[in-house]
């Protein structure tokens, strides 16, 4: 079986080649990959090679193929897995393996360690310790991108479930954020900060009584109020604020009066800016816990933080790489149930673009790049399918699909795109 897959041979080295699999052996699982939403973490990957924890350092010459967020359908079974997985079953991957017995390491993952498997390909042969593990997950939603962007979602799930608080006197940690608290979302309406926003609104067993949203850029408030609205907090019960702290004076202060005076239980950091992480400090309740999501490039990246109140105020810091398996599992029933992850994508392209935007992620607006590995398309933004339009038909009828659906992407529209690509 051939494929295509993009690869990462030193870095910023990635390139675009057609090469033979494998023969499946017994214990693995042949794969078509439909869709692989572009990651960070694998602009961080390309930028530092084999300095990176998940690269091989024999890269160079046992290239990996790149992408973690990837979903599709399998179309050959080894024996040792026929009776769990069938052809045509659609599926997602839980890149984070933790498998101190793979053959690539214990920090080994599908998209930076493995020479077969990786999300940015026509078609990978899964190896065992992706089954052993439980890390192929089945999907039965219908489309294939929110299973893609499941492994997204997990993350943020992971990082939810991942806080802590305390009580005085006692050596228990009470894992989860505080239900009925106050919560920020510190750079919040990325990518990611997105993803949380939808977690925390349709989340049924925990949620804040107050979610405070902030970022310095107007427009991408105003397009997440849009698609996460005030009105259906209320109607959840949350007192959902978005702020643009450009606005403010006197950042700390502000936002600690719109608390209460109280400060936050809960802080989510979703961007690796020192001024943020020292806000997030400040603005931290008793006992609140800061978690820092957003994973900086620099090894050496630091910020300032107050001893004083970890020592007297309880507060304190955790760190978030990814969630795991069962966060993964909880992401696919949430959008097994409806739960439709399309506002977190900006960007569609086919195979062709994922080089140029993998190396140029940070420099380009908006939000999730989505690829289709099979289509050949330029990366594209969703409000630009109209202005293309006008001299093709196919982008023109992508466009009346996302304008039914309020500008986002949908299953209707990728259905389309996957029946119509060879107009583009």
């Amino acid at each position: 079986m051939k494929t295509r897959a993009v690869r990462l041979y030193g870095k910023k080295d990635l390139r675009l080649e057609e090469f033979e699999l494998p023969q499946i052996k017994d214990n693995e699982i042949l794969a078509k990959v439909i869709c692989d939403s572009l990651c960070m973490s694998s602009y961080k990957a390309a930028s530092q090679g084999s300095d990176h924890k998940r690269i091989p350092n024999d890269c160079d010459v046992k290239p990996v193929i790149i992408g973690h967020e990837f979903a599709g359908t399998l179309i050959e079974v080894g024996s040792k897995w026929k009776d769990k997985f069938k052809v045509g079953d659609k599926f997602s991957i839980q890149p984070a393996l933790n498998y101190a017995d793979s053959p690539v390491g214990v920090m080994g993952a599908p998209g930076y360690s493995y020479q077969h498997i990786g999300g940015d390909a026509t078609y990978v042969v899964i190896p065992n310790e992706v089954m052993e593990l439980d890390c192929l997950l089945p999907f039965t939603g219908e489309g294939f991108y929110p299973a893609s962007l499941s492994e997204p979602l997990s993350c943020v799930i992971g990082a939810i479930h991942a806080n802590y608080h305390t009580t005085p006197g006692s050596y228990v940690h009470q894992m989860e954020i505080v239900d009925g608290g106050k919560m920020a979302l510190l750079a919040g309406v990325g990518p990611m900060g997105l993803a949380a926003i939808n977690y925390v609104l349709h989340r049924e067993d925990r949620k804040p009584g107050l979610l405070v949203v902030t970022d310095i850029d107007q427009t991408r408030l105003d397009r997440a109020a849009t698609l996460y609205t005030v009105d259906f907090a209320a109607s959840r019960g949350i007192d959902l604020q978005y702020i643009n702290t450009s606005k403010f004076t006197n950042v700390i202060e502000e936002l600690r009066a719109i608390s209460g005076g109280t400060g936050y239980n809960d802080i989510f950091v979703f961007a690796p800016v020192a001024p943020v992480v020292e806000q997030a400090d400040a603005l931290l309740a008793f006992d609140g816990c800061l978690n820092f999501f957003a994973g900086p490039s620099d090894p050496n990246f630091k910020a300032t933080l107050n001893f004083y109140n970890v020592h007297y105020e309880y507060t304190h810091i955790v760190g978030t790489s990814g969630g795991n398996t069962d966060d993964m599992k909880e992401a696919i029933k949430l959008m097994s149930a409806g739960l439709d992850p399309a506002g977190l994508v900006t960007h569609v392209g086919g195979l062709n673009a994922v080089i140029d935007a993998t190396l140029h992620l940070p420099e380009i607006p908006g939000g999730k790049k989505l690829i289709y590995n099979h289509v050949e398309m330029p990366l594209t933004p969703i409000v630009d399918f109209a202005a293309k339009g006008q001299t093709n038909p196919t982008y023109a009828e992508l466009a009346k699909i996302c304008d039914r659906h309020k500008g986002l992407w949908s299953t209707e529209a990728e259905t389309y795109l996957l029946e119509h690509s060879e107009n583009l």
